[in-house]
């Protein structure tokens, strides 16, 4: 199935478009508590930044502090008064930390989401950016689907897969319902094995996650999920254990059917309150950096619960 021209030739954030006023009433109304949780991985953690293979960590760079001021320091600015600060600066890949891809950021056959010419992303996305999600803002009911307590593991293996059958699983067993247009967040804590041995991590590297099928891909479709939200840094099982391809559901999900993927999340306070309250439900809230032409963007969602 494909949503292209659903929403018109000219549509830039896809399945977000279901997430319509009423939308967010419907996620407003899962607020019982006033509890609120943010899901972003620290940048720079001392522990170390999990990054797709290629990709290489935050580096942050003080570039003023006291010691700016220190002893025969020349250059330092002089404020009537006497004032100091402190100055900094980030290197990243934009899609280095917790974060939204752009529609436009994977394709095949020439051609993007909405049937945008690949070519518009040479040098910058012309089309299908994160600017025009972050613009927008992402905001509904969120569903957590915890997927390693559901198998009563700590974190799932690699190369471990489920399906939209297993998702639905999950759900009964934690007492809810996956509904039309909610914002699915999966939990597999495998980026705990990041943190316990990072070289053991990257060797015969394969995330587990949904692998696809047409029939999951229908159930997206159908449900019209707008958002994807895991804790894994590509979303679904990097490679499909009977093809080989790579990252197949990036292209069904985000080229075709327009849903926006967000990775690399922090659930475990958002899985432990879940987990001790029984209230899987909230309203999600996200809105990634905006950056022009970007094919993604840093982002700090938030729950309220």
């Amino acid at each position: 199935p494909s949503n292209w021209g659903r929403w018109g030739p000219d549509d830039e954030v896809g399945a977000l478009n279901f997430l319509t006023s009423s939308e967010v009433l419907r996620g407003v109304k899962h607020i019982q508590q006033g509890k609120v949780i943010t899901l972003q991985r620290l940048i720079g953690d001392p522990r170390g930044d999990p990054v797709w293979p290629g990709r290489t960590p935050a580096v942050r760079t003080m570039v003023m502090d006291e010691s700016s001021w220190d002893g025969d320091a020349k250059g330092a600015p002089q404020f009537p008064g006497g004032m100091h600060y402190s100055d900094d600066k980030i290197e990243a890949f934009l899609q280095g930390s917790t974060q939204y891809d752009a529609l436009g950021h994977v394709w095949y056959d020439g051609q993007i989401w909405n049937g945008y010419d690949a070519r518009t992303t040479v040098g910058g996305m012309q089309k299908a950016s994160v600017e025009p999600l972050a613009q927008r803002g992402i905001v509904g009911r969120g569903v957590l689907l915890d997927m390693a307590r559901f198998r009563g593991k700590s974190s799932l293996d690699k190369k471990e897969t489920f399906t939209h059958k297993d998702l639905e699983a999950c759900a009964r067993s934690q007492g809810h319902t996956i509904d039309k247009h909610d914002i699915v967040i999966i939990r597999t804590n495998f980026l705990s094995q990041f943190y316990e041995d990072q070289e053991r991590f990257y060797q015969d590297f394969c995330e587990p996650g949904l692998c696809y099928s047409r029939e999951l891909v229908q159930w997206f479709y159908e449900k019209e999920i707008p958002n994807l939200v895991t804790d894994t840094i590509a979303n679904e099982i990097t490679y499909d254990p009977k093809t080989g391809v790579a990252l197949p559901l990036h292209c069904a999900l985000m080229r075709n059917l327009g849903v926006t993927l967000t990775e690399i999340c922090d659930l475990e306070l958002l899985a432990h309150s879940c987990a001790t309250d029984g209230q899987y439900t909230f309203l999600y809230v996200a809105a990634p950096l905006k950056i022009h032409q970007a094919s993604g963007a840093p982002v700090n969602p938030v729950v309220i619960k």
